[in-house]
């Protein structure tokens, strides 16, 4: 007995697969969203405010089947790290030992200042990510040494923040044990 074709399923399998193709086509995955931010932070050092708004713009309108969630995304994390730029560079700068970030290439520096917002920020983002995708962008972006650079400053930043994290830890049972007696 032989099963005939039902040509009605068929045709509901293969929208169905068509939708969900260009639906996942759309998504643009964190990697790549990563790197548009990193683009939008480095045409920072070379406008001034009033002109990167129009940047931003022009930017986004040559990116092809970019979606309204992606752009928002990117629009927003660029602006945070924007807004959290003197904290970080102050972090860079405490850590990095005779490198100032004037003193640092733009594309180590713009991939530090993301990695650190996310580290520092970003509760989403893992810190071995954030450091491994800094790395990633500043090898690709960068110099022959930027990926060692990018990545021991960051590594020192992850320990120091791991440092802290630890006392607050330690400091928290402290008071615990100190409030019970």
């Amino acid at each position: 007995t032989k099963k005939e074709s039902n040509p009605f399923l068929f045709c509901v399998l293969k929208r169905y697969l068509e939708r969900k193709a260009v639906y996942t086509a759309k998504i643009m995955r964190r990697r790549e969203q990563r790197e548009h931010i990193f683009k939008l932070l480095f045409m920072t050092e070379f406008n001034s405010e009033e002109e990167m708004s129009e940047q931003l713009s022009l930017y986004f309108d040559t990116l092809e089947e970019l979606s309204e969630k992606d752009q928002e995304y990117m629009s927003r994390k660029y602006r945070h790290v924007l807004e959290k730029l003197d904290e970080i560079d102050a972090l860079l700068n405490e850590t990095s030992n005779g490198w100032k970030t004037k003193r640092m290439s733009r594309v180590d520096l713009t991939a530090l200042r993301l990695a650190v917002y996310e580290m520092k920020y970003d509760e989403k983002v893992p810190v071995g990510v954030a450091i491994n995708e800094a790395v990633e962008l500043a090898k690709r972006f960068g110099g022959d040494t930027s990926g060692s650079f990018v990545n021991g400053i960051l590594g020192k930043i992850a320990s120091v923040e791991d440092v802290k994290t630890e006392e607050t830890e330690e400091d928290r049972q402290m008071e615990n044990v100190e409030s019970e007696a």
